[in-house]
């Protein structure tokens, strides 16, 4: 690994504090995406300087506006490594393919989110204000500082290496990856975690059912799972798919989806 430079340190930094701030922006049609290009935005900036790389520099813009989510404290490392590949991009346009860095970002967020909200939401704030409550219920002003102080340190941690972290591995391997032509195998195998995890936020995320029945002998539900489990939630998003290919605006999308879920609910149709 090459020795650290403080050029290096400040991107670090940047990757650190801007990770935090990364829900600011939440939204609810992709979610963490504007704060995610809020923490490569400086990246992007230091690429493209000049007012002939403007082109490709909205480019770089409008594809870290896709949908993004992941913990936070993790995100830091995708930050890093998406820092790192656009790096590799504008280095070598011609060889580098950019959608490997949507796809890279996209299989991470299962993965990372799993770990991440499971460790710092199910077990280190539990633990954290678990102690700080016990505490401060005896009247020591100890209770709420050690519940912030055990919550702050595992996330400094995890958040400032991550993200360097991220960003070496990016600089060591990435390089390496092509000049061996196995980018297009990462590529691929990115691919299909990246479409296992937004299958499983179908089946997770979109709770729609039928209640039809004939009797006690015909449940429609029961034949739908028998086909295919969840056949209706994968059914409303090839709908919502079909709607974007045709150019429809999210604001009528979202009225589509609550006009029609109330009728359809009303006449029995869904539950």
């Amino acid at each position: 690994m090459a020795k650290t430079t403080n050029e290096d340190k400040k991107r670090f930094r940047q990757f650190f504090w801007r990770s935090w701030a990364i829900q600011a922006s939440w939204n609810y049609e992709r979610q963490m995406n504007m704060g995610f290009l809020y923490g490569i935005a400086p990246t992007l900036d230091r690429l493209y300087p000049d007012t002939k790389d403007l082109p490709r520099k909205k480019e770089a813009y409008e594809r870290h506006m896709a949908y993004y989510n992941c913990t936070p404290q993790t995100s830091a490392f995708v930050l890093g490594l998406s820092a790192s590949m656009e790096e590799q991009y504008a280095k070598n346009p011609t060889d580098f393919n950019p959608d490997v860095i949507n796809a890279m970002k996209t299989s991470l967020m299962g993965p990372l989110s799993g770990v991440g909200d499971s460790f710092f939401q199910g077990t280190i704030r539990i633990l954290a204000f678990g102690l700080g409550i016990t505490l401060a219920r005896q009247g020591s002003i100890l209770g709420p500082i050690l519940a912030m102080f055990i919550s702050f340190v595992p996330s400094y941690l995890v958040t400032y290496y991550g993200g360097k972290l991220g960003y070496q591995v990016g600089q060591k391997y990435l390089t390496r990856l092509y000049s061996e032509g196995l980018m297009d195998k990462v590529m691929y195998v990115c691919s299909i975690v990246g479409l296992m995890v937004i299958g499983s936020m179908i089946a997770s995320m979109i709770g729609i059912t039928t209640p039809l029945t004939t009797g006690k002998s015909f449940v429609l539900q029961d034949v739908l799972d028998d086909i295919m489990p969840q056949m209706l939630p994968l059914s409303l998003t090839f709908l919502m798919y079909w709607l974007l290919q045709k150019k429809v605006s999210v604001t009528w999308m979202l009225v589509i989806s609550i006009v029609g879920g109330i009728i359809l609910s009303a006449l029995g149709v869904l539950a």
